[in-house]
């Protein structure tokens, strides 16, 4: 009820204001017209009134329903920001509470080897969601910084996607041969951290989100007669309203409440990939899977090559290249 209200409220205020200004304006029209045509000595005094006085309150409508949209922005933020310390609170005690179940239970008890070897599995898992939590909130950070960079190379995006699909996989305990995979040999001048974290958070998210037992389809082709590339990414989970694809871009937000919430997040994995494909010069949609159950992210980013232009590319740079033998004439003896 508090989140309904806290937006109701402002715009019901700020549709009272600027009612009343509508309404004033109006008055202030009649008056003055009536004004200039009984008095015709004084009729351009009226004109001028009646001009200005529509000038500032148009100007003050403006400004009211500016107020209320920074209003509505600020709101949201907010909320999301609220939803955010709950998922961050939830993500980091859930695996320490776990981490220290299972070494108190190795400090206080005999376990045999096979129970010690479960025991070290389930806590590396722990710690990787550790890891993979504070790399969202570093990358978050880092990448809406002014001055971001990072080092471009010639990045294969089959390797990469591989990766991404054993990582995710192992993450959430499925097996990789849920995930469909129909790639072409491309590469990309990239950075391949930046690379990593676009297509690993996409891969995560549709494992995470897919349904029982999970199906996940990634696609990456070239886009014919250009340099482009286009990456689908296909789950077969419960899918994104329409109402929410803009907003699910958006930091910090998550669809839903995190006190109902079964999957763990932050709300920053499709905030830092939307950013990166942005900063690629790229473009990033949500649409319905094509089965009609799930949803189909589709990604696409220019600068591709196939392997056989990497490779010239790569060869092609390593002999421009400053410290390369050849671009140095041999000394004199």
């Amino acid at each position: 009820m508090f989140e309904r209200r806290s937006l109701r409220w402002p715009i019901t205020i700020a549709v009272i204001m600027i009612v009343l200004l509508i309404a004033l304006a109006v008055g202030w029209v009649l008056l003055n017209v009536a004004g200039a045509y009984s008095n015709g000595e004084r009729a351009t005094l009226y004109w001028i009134l009646l001009s200005a006085g529509s000038a500032i309150f148009v100007c003050i409508i403006v400004g009211i329903v500016f107020y209320l949209w920074l209003s509505i922005q600020q709101i949201n933020l907010n909320r999301r920001q609220s939803n955010f310390i709950d998922s961050v609170t939830h993500e980091l005690k859930s695996p320490i509470a776990s981490l220290k179940l299972y070494l108190q239970t190795l400090d206080r008890r005999q376990v045999t080897e096979t129970q010690r070897s479960d025991f070290y599995h389930s806590m590396m898992a722990d710690v990787d969601r550790l890891d993979q939590l504070i790399n969202h909130l570093l990358e978050a950070a880092r990448i809406e910084r002014p001055k971001y960079s990072n080092d471009t190379e010639m990045v294969s995006l089959k390797e990469i996607v591989e990766q991404a699909v054993q990582s995710a996989c192992k993450r959430y305990n499925v097996s990789t041969d849920c995930v469909h995979r129909s790639i072409e040999n491309l590469a990309l001048m990239a950075s391949a951290h930046d690379m990593n974290m676009l297509l690993g958070n996409l891969i995560d998210n549709a494992v995470k989100y897919a349904g029982t037992p999970p199906q996940v389809a990634i696609h990456l082709e070239s886009v014919t007669g250009k340099d482009w590339c286009r990456i689908l990414v296909i789950d077969n989970g419960p899918g994104i309203p329409k109402h929410f694809r803009s907003k699910v871009f958006g930091r910090f937000y998550r669809v839903g409440s995190e006190l109902e919430r079964s999957k763990p997040g932050t709300g920053l994995g499709l905030f830092i990939v939307r950013t990166l494909v942005k900063r690629f010069g790229g473009r990033i949609q949500i649409q319905d899977a094509p089965s009609g159950l799930g949803t189909q992210i589709v990604v696409q980013l220019p600068g591709c090559f196939s392997a056989e232009e990497a490779t010239k590319q790569k060869q092609l740079a390593s002999h421009l290249s400053p410290s390369s033998p050849s671009s140095h004439p041999s000394p004199k003896s």
